[in-house]
């Protein structure tokens, strides 16, 4: 038994006909069942039963199918980690973000990444937090940069600091220049500009102290948020961490005291796929 009879083995069990299976795999059906009656005979084992349409597994089928694809995939780990070893830290990392993290790359840790990998190249997918969780499931990219809240059961969470929600605006919004925090009801009646991706956040904790919000405008993206409260369009709503990553040269910031409001950045991957030694030391500096 090989590695090359296991993926014959497992394209038939997915295709359920070794003539499909045989398609899919380039060859012909003929060397394909022989390779399938070596594999019994070695276990000395019925693995299929040929039924009027399709192929249908014996209990013994249904264990190998199992252990087959944990050998596969430990294989292919296996093979990844030596390239990793081989190639010295070198190579591409492929990273989601979403729009308000960018501040990150501020962060000391992220140039002490730079500084001790320099040869690392970096691939960078933007999207909001379900396009990336989306974009790791298919295995498009490696580690997401998302932000809280959002479903972690399926994924190891490394999580940064909790930071607050801030309204921003320009002077003839600022309705309390003396103050430096607000409370959510302060908000009831101005004209705010949000970040889709905390819509529903917002408008509960507004209802939670009994107004509904006047939004003038609704965006997917956190620097534009800050782009158009910076314009003199309205009073921004988003992170703390967003209020630097566009032009805000006009901006008063004021910190909202609301604990239902504050978010973490968190870098996520998949619970069961392996997590090359690039991507393991990035983790490392986040």
């Amino acid at each position: 038994m090989d590695l090359k009879q296991l993926r014959y083995f497992l394209a038939i069990v997915e295709e359920r006909q070794i003539t499909a299976a045989a398609r899919r795999l380039h060859m012909a059906q003929p060397p394909l069942s022989n390779q399938m009656k070596m594999l019994e005979d070695e276990l000395g084992m019925q693995l299929f039963r040929r039924g009027p349409h399709h192929i249908e597994l014996t209990d013994a089928g249904h264990m190998l199918a199992e252990r087959a694809e944990e050998l596969l995939s430990m294989a292919d780990r296996t093979k990844r980690e030596l390239q990793d070893l081989r190639q010295g830290l070198s190579g591409t990392l492929s990273l989601g973000t979403v729009s308000s993290s960018g501040n990150i790359l501020q962060t000391k840790g992220i140039h002490s990444f730079r500084e001790k990998f320099p040869h690392v190249r970096f691939e960078i997918h933007d999207g909001n937090t379900y396009q990336l969780i989306n974009l790791l499931e298919k295995g498009l990219i490696e580690i997401g940069i998302v932000r809280t809240p959002f479903n972690a059961s399926r994924f190891n969470c490394k999580y940064r600091p909790p930071e607050p929600m801030i309204a921003a605006m320009t002077p003839e919004f600022d309705w309390a220049p003396e103050k430096k925090e607000i409370g959510v009801a302060e908000l009831a009646a101005k004209p705010l500009i949000i970040y889709r991706r905390f819509e529903q956040i917002l408008l509960d904790t507004f209802a939670a102290h009994d107004f509904s919000p006047e939004i003038c405008c609704l965006n997917d993206d956190a620097r534009t948020t800050i782009l158009w409260a910076n314009a003199g369009l309205g009073i921004a709503v988003a992170p703390f961490s967003a209020f630097t990553l566009a032009a805000h040269d006009n901006l008063r910031l004021k910190t909202i005291q609301e604990k239902s409001l504050y978010t973490r950045l968190a870098a996520i991957w998949p619970r069961d796929r392996y997590l090359s030694v690039i991507a393991q030391n990035f983790l490392e500096h986040f």
